[in-house]
């Protein structure tokens, strides 16, 4: 496992656990990012990442990243 923030541009990831506070862990599922998604990071801008996930596109910040585990 590795945080979302080190996965290569452009390669489909599966999320294997999501961390952070619980505030943190309710908004990321909101936006679609639990369990077993699949995920892929689209474009890295300052450490912050675009990704594409459930046909969508979302930017989250290096922080997120960070406690997402793919």
């Amino acid at each position: 496992m590795m945080p979302l923030i080190l996965a290569d541009t452009g390669e489909e990831t599966v999320i294997r656990r999501v961390g952070g506070s619980p505030e943190m862990k309710k908004h990321l599922e909101d936006m679609g990012f639990t369990v077993g998604c699949a995920v892929t990071v689209m474009n890295a801008i300052g450490g912050n990442l675009i990704v594409k996930i459930k046909e969508s596109r979302v930017a989250i910040s290096k922080e997120m990243a960070a406690k997402i585990m793919v």
